[in-house]
């Protein structure tokens, strides 16, 4: 999986370009066609994104949100939010549409509460409303309505903004998401792979400032945004090992590497391993290998 995308990252990335103050501008808010930054056969990196999105989507498009994937053809109204990982995949033809990204403080101070505590951003939750002609047209007029208000110079245009927004929250709530949520033809061995992906990425450790930072599996089920039975019980079935064997066995391989290959001392390796004492380390090392970190560097 991706690092998280930041907004530097993302404008870099779709734009080429970057915003003025964008660093300064702790709630950003922008509005974008999508016709106008993804052709056909898009497919965005699976990651987290350090920002919410709100998309009006027409077209052939297979979303993968979190362990599922949602496979949707006409219109469709998604809601992304920075704690669970996704991207998405046309199948066929142009899509077209809109979609508006926004940081949790452009709503931190004028609404009560998070504005994750709405459903469709809450863990756990169905972020797909399909749409119908009429609905796709009340929508993409609310999309139409930040477009004109974000290149106009009204002072108090950020708190239209902001109100158009939550009309497109509000307007979802009054529709039923979409349950034609599917898992892949082998959706164990999907959520295997994704994990998989995940713990190879944190290595190798390449300073001893680094440090392996996912160490169980309660750890991979939250960055994953899914359930640790779930995840566990994926894995199980998919490799006939726990997650956790997994995990031990991949720290084993690389404590062996810094051990073998860099000259840094036991305390360096114990803690870029994410182990708070060396002792740990140690008994940890003795259990897979029936020997001592320094023993093995001697040998």
């Amino acid at each position: 999986m991706e690092k998280t995308e930041t907004l530097e990252d993302f404008y870099l990335r779709k734009m080429k370009w970057m915003p003025e103050n964008l660093k300064q501008d702790i709630g950003h808010f922008n509005v974008f066609r999508i016709g106008d930054h993804a052709g056909n056969g898009y497919q965005g990196a699976y990651s987290r994104r350090a920002f919410y999105k709100i998309s009006l989507i027409r077209g052939h498009v297979v979303f993968h949100y979190a362990d599922r994937s949602l496979e949707v053809s006409g219109t469709t109204l998604m809601f992304f939010n920075p704690q669970v990982p996704y991207t998405w995949e046309t199948l066929s033809g142009t899509n077209s549409g809109y979609f508006c990204i926004f940081k949790e403080g452009f709503f931190s101070e004028k609404i009560r509460g998070s504005i994750s505590e709405f459903p469709m951003f809450s863990p756990g939750s169905k972020p797909a409303y399909f749409l119908d002609k009429a609905q796709d047209k009340q929508v993409s007029q609310i999309f139409k309505k930040m477009e004109d208000e974000i290149a106009s110079d009204y002072a108090y245009k950020y708190d239209l903004l902001r109100n158009y927004v939550t009309e497109l929250i509000h307007y979802a709530l009054k529709l039923q998401p979409s349950e034609n949520l599917y898992q892949h033809a082998n959706a164990r061995s999907r959520i295997t792979s994704v994990f998989t992906e995940l713990l190879e990425r944190q290595f190798p450790i390449e300073s001893p400032s680094q440090r392996f930072s996912l160490r169980s599996a309660s750890d991979f089920a939250q960055a994953l945004s899914v359930h640790v039975n779930h995840l566990n019980r994926a894995i199980k079935e998919t490799t006939g090992r726990t997650t956790t064997e997994h995990i031990l066995e991949r720290l084993a391989v690389e404590a062996c590497a810094l051990l073998k290959h860099t000259d840094w001392n036991i305390s360096e390796i114990s803690y870029s391993l994410g182990f708070e004492e060396p002792a740990h380390f140690n008994n940890f090392f003795k259990k897979h290998f029936a020997t001592t970190p320094t023993a093995y560097r001697a040998a």
